[in-house]
């Protein structure tokens, strides 16, 4: 017997793996709020939506928790030898790998270059200027916390359903 898209659409909006995920994301979207609305930079509910919702970087990093849950309910369910699990932790092992390196690089540089650039328009030595867009990357203190808060949410998630 067949599902429909329907009862298919259902299931997978229960799977304990796509649940785990979504909670680890929306509770360090939610952290990395309240943190910025503690220490006042946030100033209109637009930008709370805004961080809440899309906005990168900060503290905790949603992309750590969101692939660390990830791996740790495909390991529980599937297993450590499973080829989904290989395929969850090579995943794993490259957001990380641009959460720590390569979008923060990118965006010390893209601030250096727009320093630069507004140097050299205030000189007179260029006409204008279009910056470059700065890249928020992650320190590695808030990479560790959105795996630990993604460890524990795919554990918890594993446990209890």
């Amino acid at each position: 017997m067949t599902l429909s898209f329907r009862e298919q659409f259902i299931l997978f909006l229960r799977n304990p793996i796509f649940l785990s995920c979504i909670f680890s994301w929306l509770g360090a979207q939610f952290l990395k709020a309240a943190i910025k609305l503690i220490y006042g930079r946030i100033h209109s509910i637009a930008e709370l939506l805004e961080v809440m919702l899309w906005r990168t970087g900060g503290m905790p990093s949603s992309h750590s928790a969101l692939v660390t849950s990830l791996c740790v309910t495909i390991a529980y369910r599937h297993g450590l030898d499973s080829d989904l699990f290989v395929f969850a932790l090579c995943f794993y092992l490259v957001v990380i790998r641009d959460a720590f390196g390569v979008r923060r690089s990118s965006g010390i540089q893209a601030r250096k270059i727009n320093e630069l650039g507004n140097e050299l328009k205030a000189k007179g030595i260029i006409e204008e200027y279009k910056p470059l867009k700065e890249v928020d990357g992650h320190t590695p203190m808030e990479v560790l916390c959105g795996c630990l808060l993604g460890f524990f949410v795919g554990l918890s998630f594993s446990l209890l359903y």
